[in-house]
């Protein structure tokens, strides 16, 4: 393989909603404070021009205040939906800055639909409509067109470089250019995404890719900062989307959209019986089905030709093969549309998962900040909630490559004005040319070895049917026991032991091996989450057969963990006060 070193300041690893956002935030920073210096490198391991949750495009913000609303009402919103367990100093920093990058898409050309008065079309009381079919090549346009940003595209970063607790790297591999690339950077930005595929979908085997979630976002940015002893909060919150059944396209259209009620087979409808938040929806769809009412549909019979014509149009924009369904055979005003719900996802821009981060979005290692689904403690977030985290983790990366009074003792940086604050630190950033040759070493084993008595998609399906039986997929209608756990967790760490023996043909290979070990190390936390929270509080989200009942004597409280001597430790934190503004953490 060749090998190649690069060294910038600011390293974003995903360029994704919230990468894009970073990258075009700290641009615009270094031009202001006269730092334009300052080199930003943002790395993606597909091209960020079609890559992430908005690559097919979206066709709603469904985070912006609305006329008549505040930010305080949709932090209420959002912990109202997690029944408590959020962080409300995330979720006010978010929400305040909602409508200000909404103002900012629009400037960079999105489409933002507007009625006979000019104000903006809203889509119940936080939502606004939009045409974003291209959404993210508008972001990508953006990021190009930002001056001291230089993009890898295809190249998969797949470890952090960490030494005393302070990120000043990363390593990954080109795709496409056998070329191995050790970069070095004096502070980095992990947006990565959230965790699919960690359980047997919907539509296994040939189709398994038509998820909700996207295919390829494995939870990498996790595994990294779980297996460098990162602090992780709430893995048990998992999402389960409820969609239409087989195209797995999206229902909050057609409930928001046209009012769309859940109802059974019996034409009853049954989501005020269960309840109406994300996670009762699901759970109410479960029940009837396993009670012999089902299926269960979205009652759509009736509606206008208008409303028939928009769903239509706004399912091209995020769900095509939803419009074709219904071309192929009966449109909405004819047939109700039958749901189901998904396989669990650990997603924190829809649940409170992923990494334990204080108002900056500085995570427990020194100079690593999060941003997007892989950032926890604010859940509904969605695509305007990313932006925000991107423009705050950007912000908070560009002062602490710049603030002298940041850096630890022990990397010795002189305190006089006059001295240049990145002076003294090139020389403890310098990744070790040691773990270049280990890492290294460990890629070019899979591309030699031969005969593997298993394929990395046979251990990927072991991995899916383990969770799916024994910790709370589709098949136990997302039930599970302590019992369960343990044999979820011994089946993981099985197949987990398997993969050092795992070969590949190429580098696209090689990313595959890695992105399965990725999921195993996620599995592993979400079991090990989903094991301490010994109580029901989130229907089919956080289903614990032996503990069905709510604990808030207990269990009003995160429940966060940290890797130590290879065992996942769980840490119970204090909720923020009520309207607290500033829940921050200690390194």
């Amino acid at each position: 393989m060749n090998i190649e070193k690069i060294k910038t300041d600011l390293l974003i690893i995903g360029g994704g909603t919230a990468g894009c956002y970073a990258a075009i935030t700290a641009s615009t920073l270094g031009a202001a404070k006269d730092v334009a210096d300052i080199k930003i490198l943002v790395v993606e391991k597909a091209n960020i021009k079609r890559s992430g949750c908005l690559a097919a495009g979206v066709n709603a913000l469904n985070a912006y205040i609305t006329e008549g609303r505040t930010p305080k009402d949709y932090v209420e919103y959002a912990k109202k939906d997690a029944d408590g367990i959020v962080r409300e100093d995330l979720l006010y920093s978010i929400s305040e800055k909602f409508n200000e990058v909404t103002a900012h898409l629009e400037k960079l050309g999105l489409v933002i639909l507007k009625d006979k008065d000019g104000k903006y079309v809203t889509r119940g009381n936080r939502n606004i409509k939009i045409n974003g079919e291209n959404i993210k090549p508008i972001l990508a346009a953006a990021v190009a067109k930002a001056p001291n940003v230089q993009v890898l595209n295809h190249v998969n970063i797949f470890d952090f470089s960490v030494h005393d607790n302070r990120i000043d790297g990363a390593f990954g591999f080109g795709i496409e250019n056998d070329t191995f690339y050790a970069i070095e950077a004096r502070a980095v930005i992990i947006a990565t995404g959230g965790a699919a595929g960690l359980y047997r979908p919907n539509n296994p085997g040939f189709s398994r890719h038509k998820m909700w979630y996207p295919p390829f976002n494995t939870g990498a940015g996790y595994a990294m900062g779980i297996r460098h002893g990162a602090e992780m909060t709430t893995f048990e919150m998992r999402f389960i989307a409820l969609r239409c059944k087989d195209t797995i396209a999206p229902t909050g259209t057609l409930a928001q959209g046209v009012g769309a009620k859940q109802i059974n087979s019996l034409g009853e409808v049954y989501e005020t019986k269960y309840g109406i938040s994300t996670s009762e929806r699901v759970y109410g769809t479960v029940a009837e089905n396993l009670e012999g009412r089902g299926p269960c549909y979205l009652r759509t019979v009736g509606i206008t030709p208008a409303q028939e014509d928009s769903l239509l149009k706004a399912y091209l924009n995020m769900a095509p093969s939803q419009t074709i369904r219904w071309l192929e055979n009966e449109t909405p005003s004819k047939a109700n549309v039958e749901i189901e719900g998904t396989e669990p996802y650990i997603v924190g821009g829809h649940t409170a998962s992923g990494y334990w981060v204080d108002t900056k979005r500085a995570t427990t290692i020194d100079g690593l900040y999060a941003a997007g689904d892989v950032a926890g403690g604010a859940p509904q977030k969605y695509v305007t909630g990313a932006l925000a985290e991107g423009e705050i983790a950007a912000k908070s990366a560009v002062e602490y490559i710049n603030a002298v009074d940041c850096r630890t003792p022990l990397q010795g940086v002189r305190n006089d004005v006059d001295a240049d604050p990145r002076e003294d630190v090139d020389a403890k950033a310098t990744i070790k040319e040691a773990e270049i040759a280990r890492h290294v070493a460990e890629i070019e084993t899979y591309l030699s070895q031969k005969n593997s008595l298993y394929t990395t998609e046979q251990l990927e399906e072991a991995m899916q049917i383990a969770m799916d039986e024994y910790a709370g997929g589709i098949k136990t209608g997302y039930g599970y026991s302590e019992k369960h756990l343990n044999i979820a967790k011994e089946k993981i760490d099985e197949i987990e032991s398997l993969t050092d023996k795992l070969s590949a043909a190429d580098l696209q290979e090689v990313m595959y091996i890695y992105e399965l070990k990725e999921r195993l190390t996620v599995c592993k936390s979400v079991i090990a989450h989903l094991k301490a929270r010994h109580e029901t509080r989130w229907h089919s989200f956080a289903e614990n057969l032996d503990y069905p009942e709510k604990d808030n004597a207990n269990f009003r409280k995160y429940v966060n963990s940290r890797l130590e001597n290879g065992e996942i430790k769980i840490i119970l934190r204090d909720l923020t006060a009520e309207g607290q503004k500033n829940y921050e953490h200690q390194h």
